[in-house]
């Protein structure tokens, strides 16, 4: 007689109910695709901050540079100047008056304090303008007296008008603070792409409190 084989018990069946209970792959998949995309949202925000960060213009009062510019040239004010030069108007017709020029120019020259924290918003930051003091001041001696205009406030209407309106208001009694909130909400909102870096004045001391 042959020998009998081993019966080989075959091992039972996983019981499907068993191996599903407590877990889901269609849940397991929505979390998944959850926690991703989470995942893809805040790194899509952080890139976004960071390019708005890096892109964005510096404010101006966190640049040392252009503060301490403003604040000398300021120092030179107020000023009464017994003699001016000749206003460069051009051989075309300037875009205001001579007269309207001609004041905007004087003041200008006589208060730096003011126009040196008093922005412009033309785009002649290009040209390395600080300030609307610098739209119509090229030059000034040591003592601060003007030795030579720049023409390009001839030639313009914003930076004559920003001149003339930052005058009329020092004239009936506002501050340098007063003066740049007014002209910052006055021509600010009609010209979104410039970006002067003027400071802002200093919240206290002589040119700040006028």
């Amino acid at each position: 007689m042959g020998k009998k084989k081993d019966r080989v018990t075959p091992a039972p069946a996983a019981n499907p109910s068993k191996t599903a209970k407590g877990f889901n792959p269609w849940i397991a998949g929505v979390i998944v695709v959850a926690v991703v995309g989470v995942g893809a949202l805040v790194l899509s925000s952080r890139t976004d901050e960071a390019a708005t960060s890096s892109s964005a213009p510096q404010a101006a009062d966190a640049d040392p540079r252009a503060v301490a510019r403003a604040a000398a040239v300021a120092k030179l004010g107020p000023r009464k100047h017994a003699s001016l030069p000749p206003v460069p108007f051009q051989g075309y017709a300037p875009p205001r008056s001579p007269e309207v020029i001609t004041a905007a120019y004087r003041f200008a020259a006589d208060h730096p304090e003011i126009l040196s924290y008093v922005p412009c918003f033309c785009g002649c930051e290009r040209s390395g303008h600080g300030a609307n003091h610098d739209c119509f001041v090229k030059q000034r001696a040591e003592n601060g007296d003007v030795v030579a205009w720049d023409e390009h406030g001839v030639e313009c209407a914003v930076c004559i008008d920003v001149a003339n309106r930052s005058r009329q208001m020092f004239e009936s009694g506002a501050s340098v603070r007063d003066i740049r909130t007014a002209i910052d909400k006055e021509f600010g909102a009609n010209a979104p792409g410039a970006h002067m870096g003027t400071p802002k004045p200093p919240a206290t001391g002589a040119h700040g409190a006028h």
